[in-house]
């Protein structure tokens, strides 16, 4: 294939500071390798004074092997790689400028973990106050803002800062005592490295005539000061990237850097890639039509060759069940009819916590799947906690069971304890737990039984829901979870909600017993990975970024999910979940299915939801609907308490079938179809209640009661509310 104008302008350009902003699918890997490739044979540059740096090993791998094919064996001598290894080498070779030793050793987060918990307890500090969790991704962005231990306790304002300016402090210091690094050291200690001694950021900006970074979007402050300093020498700085394909905000990504890059270097050329190589157009419309929302983007349209395509789908239906059984069916029925390998298609979800019913669903069809970038949903740590605690109530006599959740959440019973149980179950000949009771004078252990013994007593009147609630409420797991306030201790809850959801189901098929439910999981569990016709992908949008697929289906397209809850307060927050569906769109190649369903259990509980507003944003002369539901009608029936109005606004629900509409708006919701709109409270008016929390405006019609509002709460709750008993404040 060869280069189109736009591409040839971007390999073509040789001295002072490039911006090439490249769009989904619009050849940006080949532009980088042919312009080292122009910079080599035609510029005279020695391959060895080129630095060129991506974001994961993955992609400098396909670098390196692309430019091997172009400039043979001198592609060896370039610089190609991620930041981090980039640095590694960096300060292998300056360690004691940088003042480390050299043979210092690199933690994982598994280890900075163990780190901070052994630091809480040297300070005698509160692991469910200070969860360990948090505060090794509180320390990381710290060091992504280049701030130090000592730069922290000078800012801080509150109790909580100053401690973690100590927390922070004793953390490195026990770093340094064991020789070693974290990740978020590599990049900082390199820039302090260059800051402190002149001479070695002069040595590496005379070596590195030019710079190329890729996915400049995805940049830290750390990693945007790093790259300045070693560009000062010869400006040669050329940076790809695309702000509609920010992602990573919550790990750090700065996206001010690659918005700001032409006023930090005033001199630059820009280049826009539009021509997209990947996808029909009706998606790649669909996707500018959808991002052309966003107000921090830098304007361009992406277009394709490859003719107009399929229409969208955009499928409403009851449930997120209903929901697997379409998608999973559609996929199936693509294979059979069109002989199109699984492994071609994809389905992108906005939590971990989505796959369950996917992934039951995919079971009983026989389709193999795989979750790409993670774990099962029934091979998830909690989700097999959980069931490990089903397993002993089920059958005390499970010792690995047992062993597996005695010390989880943490209660004090450590490894030598666990050692000591074991040694009495082999000298006596007995269980685990047989074991646990001659060892009963032990207070952490007599602690543990009791709670055991009495929950145990009480299964019978219970139903699995209620005893799978009743042993995450009471055992201390849900708790000690929460307390963590962590991203990942979020999606956590959420796979537990999601297990809820299984039993329920489970149960609400008239099936009773707790061996029949943990059978099932086992053979879930079991599925076999192998098929003539591929593995179905799996996967959360995160992991989708850089993959491509001819078929593609996006779920859960519901306000609260997509955009996320937790994302409806911030214009930058609600921004990049919009990217991320515009993500999600472009690693379409041919067919693209979009889903949502109008109830879901979440949260522990069955929810009923509106469709996302992203869908609308989509062109109706790029979508075909199809509507697998019934929808809401919402019945005008007061509720009075003590002659008051009932001011929680719940009003009564009922469902009816497709048919029996009128006029239902863009919410899902019907409303009166002459109902004017009311000005104090329009739709997507931003609101807050004094119970449901921060929420905005779905819906908004008169009634005899005055101006009834639905709102949709960020904790995922919809109330209809009238206006004048509501208190809602306009925020």
């Amino acid at each position: 294939m060869s280069l189109n104008p736009q591409q040839i302008e971007a390999v073509h350009h040789e001295k002072g500071p490039l911006l090439i902003l490249a769009g989904a699918g619009t050849g940006k890997t080949r532009v980088l390798t042919h312009r080292i490739e122009h910079l080599v044979k035609n510029c005279g540059i020695s391959s060895g004074r080129i630095l060129a740096v991506t974001f994961t090993n993955k992609a400098a791998g396909e670098m390196k092997k692309r430019l091997e094919g172009l400039i043979g064996v001198r592609a060896r001598e370039l610089w190609v790689g991620t930041f981090h290894s980039v640095c590694v080498k960096l300060l292998r070779r300056h360690a004691l400028e940088a003042g480390i030793a050299p043979s210092f050793i690199i933690y994982d987060g598994a280890d900075q973990l163990s780190v901070l918990k052994k630091v809480l307890k040297d300070l005698n500090l509160d692991e469910k106050k200070l969860p360990p969790n948090s505060l090794v991704h509180r320390i990381s962005r710290l060091k992504d803002q280049l701030t130090s231990a000592a730069d922290l306790l000078d800012q801080a304002t509150d109790p909580f800062q100053k401690t973690l300016a100590k927390v922070y402090e004793a953390y490195e210091k026990t770093l340094s005592a064991n020789n070693a690094l974290d990740f978020g050291d590599l990049i900082y200690k390199t820039v302090l490295l260059f800051q402190k001694q002149p001479h070695v950021l002069k040595s590496y900006q005379n070596l590195w005539q030019q710079i190329l970074v890729d996915e400049y979007q995805d940049t830290n402050h750390a990693q945007y000061e790093m790259i300045k300093l070693l560009a000062a020498g010869h400006n040669n700085l050329c940076v790809v990237g695309d702000p509609d394909q920010s992602i990573y905000r919550w790990r750090g990504a700065d996206l001010n850097n690659i918005l700001n890059f032409e006023k930090d270097y005033p001199q630059a050329i820009s280049v826009r890639l539009e021509q997209n190589y990947r996808s029909v157009q009706n998606v790649l419309s669909a996707a500018s039509a959808v991002i052309a929302n966003n107000e921090l983007r830098k304007e361009k349209s992406l277009w394709s060759d490859n003719g107009a395509g399929e229409k969208i789908t955009i499928v409403a239906t009851n449930s997120e069940k209903e929901e697997a059984k379409y998608i999973v069916e559609t996929l199936r029925q693509l294979h059979v009819m069109e002989k199109i390998n699984y492994s071609e298609m994809a389905i992108f979800y906005r939590t971990n916590a989505q796959s369950r019913p996917l992934e039951e669903t995919l079971r009983m069809a026989g389709i193999p799947y795989i979750i790409y970038g993670g774990t099962r949903f029934y091979e998830r740590a909690e989700v097999k906690d959980a069931l490990a605690y089903l397993r002993i109530f089920l059958s005390p006599e499970d010792s690995v069971g047992f062993k597996r959740i005695i010390n989880v959440p943490a209660r004090g019973i450590g490894k030598t304890t666990i050692e000591k149980i074991e040694m009495t179950a082999t000298l006596h000949s007995v269980s685990f737990y047989e074991a646990l009771g001659l060892m009963r004078d032990h207070p952490k252990l007599k602690s543990f039984l009791d709670w055991f013994e009495t929950l145990k007593g009480q299964m019978s009147g219970l139903s699995l829901t209620g005893l799978l609630q009743q042993i995450l409420e009471t055992s201390g797991y849900i708790t000690s979870l929460s307390a963590q306030g962590s991203v990942e201790a979020q999606e956590r809850l959420s796979n537990l909600n999601e297990l809820m959801a299984s039993v329920a189901d489970f149960e609400a098929q008239g099936n009773k017993s707790l061996q029949d439910y943990l059978d099932q999981v086992a053979l879930i569990s079991d599925l076999d990975q192998g098929s003539e016709g591929g593995i179905l992908p799996l996967m959360t949008l995160h992991l989708a970024k850089g993959l491509e697929f001819k078929a593609v289906a996006l779920v859960g397209l519901e306000e609260g999910l997509l955009p996320h809850s937790r994302s409806q307060n911030e214009i930058e927050e609600l921004e990049e979940e919009r990217r991320l569906f515009y993500v999600g769109i472009t690693r379409a190649k041919e067919r693209l299915w979009i889903t949502h369903a109008w109830r879901r259990y979440m949260n522990g509980q069955e929810q009923y939801s509106l469709a996302s507003r992203f869908l609308e944003e989509i062109p109706a002369e790029l979508v075909d609907r199809v509507d697998r539901s019934t929808r809401l009608e919402v019945k005008e029936e007061r509720r009075f308490d003590n002659d008051d109005f009932d001011q929680t606004g719940e009003w009564e629900v009922s469902l009816r079938g497709p048919k029996d509409r009128s006029n239902p708006d863009d919410t899902g919701i019907a409303t009166s179809p002459s109902a004017p709109r009311n000005d104090g409270f329009r739709i997507g008016t931003n609101v807050r209640h004094p119970d449901f929390g921060v929420g905005y405006v779905a819906a908004t019609e008169k009634t005899s009661l005055g101006e009834k509002v639905t709102v949709k709460f960020a904790n995922g709750m919809i109330k209809k509310l009238i206006a004048e008993y509501a208190h809602l404040e306009k925020i």
